[in-house]
């Protein structure tokens, strides 16, 4: 009988936590506040101070969508990261109604505009193919955490856009070809999954003059397809490109000059491309191109989540979760 009562006790304390631990419910099969993960963005009051946490049932989510500037601090939870999929099939050369070609940035299925945000267990997709730049998300903002979370493509899969906006990605998956992490943000990638598809680029940088940090990749590993070829870690997208990858596991199908110019010898005068404690076949430092580098340890003590994103705590993220690498 004692038996019996606990197990109520724990079951009616489990539902009550359940429910007051989001705000509201995404479900396809209607058992949800909404059936859209639009909907439930769009119900969240505009610069609400407070975190809305919104949790995310399993299921396809066939849906352009847009967190706009006003929606900040908000929480999208995915109920599992392989099954809770936000997708969209939009290309680069895809027309528009009014006949003109709609871009690489009209091309994306999602939009991280709000600042603050912060998604967990949740795919981002672009389902589009091999046909050019198809974009899975677009971050525009500033605060945004990424936890758990897997981004699919092919060409321009992740486009951390806002110019110095400070993004954290913690045990993520991202998979591309070519260009596949590009953008002007500052971004660090903690303990990351780099899946490399057929031939191309890791990433292609476009971090400003003024931006003293663009992207740091620490703890991450770097995978390939089956028919993975020759890939870069990098080329500069704009001239001042900042990329540094530390304590990362390269395959052997990383070239050994590591780093593309972009066919502009100017470049290898302003972008800046450092390595430190790299492991793996793909990680001989001897054969990298003469204008990157290899970061001394002075060098690499100075450079952590606390001093990239300043008065911004993302290091407590980190410590909230265990990083897998």
């Amino acid at each position: 009988m004692k038996v019996n009562l606990l197990i109520v006790l724990l079951f009616v304390c489990t539902q009550s936590l359940c429910a007051t631990s989001y705000d509201f419910v995404v479900a396809k099969d209607g058992s949800g506040d909404f059936g859209t993960v639009q909907e439930a963005i769009n119900a969240v009051p505009s610069f609400r101070k407070n975190v809305t946490t919104i949790f995310v049932k399993n299921g396809i989510y066939k849906e352009k969508i847009v967190l706009a500037a006003p929606k900040q601090h908000i929480k999208l939870v995915g109920e599992d990261k392989f099954n809770t999929i936000l997708t969209y099939d939009d290309f680069a050369q895809k027309k528009s109604t009014f006949g003109e070609e709609i871009g690489t940035s009209g091309s994306s299925s999602f939009y991280c505009i709000g600042d603050g945000f912060t998604a967990e267990n949740i795919t981002f997709e672009n389902s589009a193919g091999p046909v050019g730049q198809a974009v899975a998300i677009w971050v525009g903002a500033d605060k945004a955490t990424f936890i758990n979370c897997r981004f699919l493509g092919f060409q321009d899969t992740l486009y951390t856009y806002g110019k110095g906006a400070r993004q954290l990605y913690v045990n993520c998956y991202i998979e591309g070809t070519v260009d596949y992490i590009f953008g002007s943000s500052t971004a660090w990638f903690e303990g990351c999954e780099l899946h490399c598809k057929n031939a191309g680029y890791i990433t292609a940088a476009s971090t400003s003059e003024s931006s003293e940090y663009g992207y740091i990749f620490n703890n991450c590993i770097i995978t390939g397809a089956e028919d993975v070829q020759r890939f870069y870690l990098g080329r500069p997208w704009r001239p001042y490109a900042k990329v540094v990858f530390m304590h990362c596991s390269l395959p052997a199908f990383i070239v050994p000059e590591g780093w593309h110019n972009w066919g502009k010898e100017s470049n290898e005068q302003t972008a800046f491309y450092a390595e430190y404690k790299n492991k793996g076949e793909g990680s001989l430092s001897q054969s990298r191109v003469k204008w990157s580098r290899q970061l001394t340890d002075e060098e690499a003590d100075k450079l952590s989540i606390s001093a990239v994103f300043g008065d911004w705590d993302a290091k407590s993220v980190t410590k909230k979760h265990t990083v897998l690498r």
